[in-house]
């Protein structure tokens, strides 16, 4: 085998390894902590948990709350009124948050470019 052979092999066996550890490390998104514990609340009966927010949401259909966000023992009806919340503010900026985080914007193939020919 050439010098060329070889080192295209390993570059190759490199680069499928990275794409296999990035898919596995759910693509530069992680989850912080522990989900909270699922609400008991009269008003709603079914839960969906958000791993986008990390709170609970209303699933029970029969519920006045239905789709509504929960979090601090407070129902949101909306996305922009949880995010508007003060609690849920300093919550997503602590330690116990457990929705998903973002590692990294501007990493990875396909994310734009800097520099090199043609840019």
């Amino acid at each position: 085998m050439s010098k060329t052979s070889i080192l295209m092999k390993k570059v190759s066996i490199a680069l499928t390894s990275g794409l296999a550890v990035s898919t596995l490390a759910g693509c530069g998104s992680t989850q912080s902590a522990e989900r909270p514990d699922k609400p008991n609340n009269d008003d709603c009966r079914d839960w969906d948990f958000d791993d986008d927010e990390g709170v609970w949401v209303c699933d029970d259909s029969s519920s006045h709350y239905y789709h509504s966000y929960y979090h601090g023992g407070i129902f949101y009806p909306s996305r922009k009124a949880l995010h508007g919340s003060s609690s849920y503010k300093r919550y997503k900026s602590s330690s116990s948050y457990a929705g998903h985080t973002k590692t990294s914007s501007k990493s990875g193939f396909g994310k734009g470019s800097s520099g090199g020919f043609g840019g």
